[in-house]
């Protein structure tokens, strides 16, 4: 059997460092056991997918090394490797699943599931879908669609009994039918859900090993079902331990920047990013802490993992990136990187106009540009010193606008400015006021180019972590200050809708 593994990130944002740890060990495995390693893009959510974020995705993995066999960039024979793209397949799936009794049509409205929800949260009796329309007729679900009533497609569940799954890490996982959902699998917009797309995609696609993270496990019965369902055999699954902030909570971006773009901007080696994710629950035989991708592959089994929760630790990976820069890099190879990553044409082309408006001359450009390429700036609470604010004032400015672009989905110039126009009214600021401690956060000072342009450029993980810093700067929040500005800042959304 030759092994095929495959990861499948959603381009929904910007690609994160999860997606890059998933995939790493996807290929490590594949490639140590001689087989193929494919990436397919889950792009069902046509509201919010972008081809620009598609596009990071790529990118980013590709900078690290992560190189696929088949995929919608490099092609192969099990395409098209877009989820978009491959709607006939998964209706005809679906109609098969109706057709053998295994699913229903479920036209409940959302107003009719809340209230579910809600008399399931009072008496905490039962939880997941009733299975409402599963007492329909066929003449009433024929009725329904002749009136063009929006519905789903949801998958039937045993009421009783367990499922038993095996997982090469955990063993026997069981879990007991009564608790699986029956799973929505067509959404009201006749796209499918993760759970009908990627059990289809695998098969068809031929993967043969599953290696996902741990967040999955109670969707595995439902996946095993419909395998059952389609008279398929399942791959063999296994659920990674998830990564974690130092606190051991889940690893997010409301704590850690979680970008792969965030990394490669701040001057991380791809190298150095690729060898700490691989340490990421996992161990070389020899215990030794420095390795390659290629050294990783060569001594890659999966049964060194670990499944106690691997911190993300950024100190430690600045620790690792320093030793990779210094004992591994010639100073040929250092002046090589340092040009390749400071003199970005690219990049420098979106802020140089700016910068072209205000200089006197060439030697003013670096000190002005120099927050452009920087990581953490060195910031103290004296430079957020305002005329009309006080620090808790300005304190607050700056959690509110993270929290407020921590919700942006579409980061852009147009959409940074509406949200920071927006709270700067919602809490009666002048926007003058409001943008001082912002225009400090970002560029280390108040007299610089727009900040929006600035934050645009910068990218939305740089920007939060550089709000986040200065935060951070300022004393941070405790907890009796996080709760009362959670209330304050959730009061202004209210008042705004």
């Amino acid at each position: 059997m030759t092994v095929r593994t495959r990861v499948a990130p959603s381009p929904t944002g910007d690609p994160h460092v999860g997606t890059a740890y998933i995939a790493l060990f996807n290929m490590a495995f594949a490639k140590s056991q001689g087989g193929q390693f494919l990436l397919r893009i889950e792009d069902t959510d046509q509201a919010r997918s972008t081809a620009e974020s598609e596009q990071q995705i790529l990118d980013s993995l590709r900078w690290l090394g992560l190189n696929w066999d088949e995929g919608p960039d490099v092609g192969g024979p099990h395409g098209p490797y877009r989820q978009s793209e491959r709607r006939e397949v998964y209706d005809e799936h679906a109609q098969k699943l109706l057709d053998n009794d295994h699913a229903f049509r479920c036209f409940c409205t959302t107003e009719r599931l809340d209230v579910l929800r809600a008399e399931q949260a009072e008496t905490k009796q039962g939880s997941g879908y009733d299975g409402h329309c599963l007492q329909l007729s066929q003449e009433e679900v024929q009725s329904k669609m002749a009136a063009g009533e929006p519905h789903v497609i949801r998958m039937k569940v045993p009421s009783e009994g367990s499922s038993k799954v095996e997982d090469m890490l955990r063993g026997t996982i069981e879990i007991e039918w009564s608790q699986v959902d029956m799973q929505v699998l067509v959404k009201a917009d006749g796209m499918p859900t993760y759970h009908l797309a990627n059990v289809v995609d695998d098969h068809l696609m031929g993967i043969t090993h599953v290696i996902r993270g741990e967040e999955w496990i109670s969707s595995a019965p439902k996946h095993q079902l419909l395998y059952q369902y389609f008279d398929w055999d399942m791959p063999v699954l296994c659920h990674m331990p998830l990564l974690r902030n130092p606190d051991k909570s889940k690893l997010s971006k409301r704590k850690n920047p979680t970008s792969i773009t965030y990394y490669r901007d701040a001057g991380y080696l791809p190298e150095a990013l690729v060898n700490y994710l691989g340490r990421m629950g996992w161990s070389m035989p020899d215990e030794r802490e420095k390795f390659n991708l290629d050294e990783m592959i060569e001594n890659f089994d999966i049964q060194r993992v670990s499944l106690g929760g691997p911190i993300f630790d950024q100190e430690k990976l600045s620790w690792l990136n320093a030793s990779w820069i210094r004992e591994d890099l010639s100073t040929e190879q250092f002046a090589y990187r340092l040009h390749k990553w400071l003199l970005n044409s690219d990049y420098i082309m979106k802020f140089l106009p700016f910068a072209q408006g205000r200089v006197e001359t060439l030697a003013d450009f670096a000190p002005m540009a120099s927050f452009m390429f920087s990581g953490m700036l060195d910031l103290s609470e004296e430079d957020f010193a305002h005329k009309k604010l006080e620090q808790a004032e300005v304190k607050k400015v700056l959690q509110f606008i993270l929290w407020r672009l921590e919700q942006l989905r579409q980061w852009n110039k147009e959409n940074i400015f509406a949200e920071v126009k927006t709270l700067s009214k919602e809490m009666g600021l002048k926007l003058g006021d409001f943008n001082h401690p912002i225009f400090v956060a970002i560029a280390g000072t108040p007299n610089s180019w727009s900040v929006m342009d600035s934050m645009a450029i910068l990218g939305a993980d740089m920007t939060r972590a550089r709000l986040r810093h200065a935060v951070n700067v300022l004393g941070g929040l405790s907890k009796k200050e996080t709760k009362r500005f959670e209330k304050e800042f959730k009061m202004l959304g209210s008042e705004s809708e």
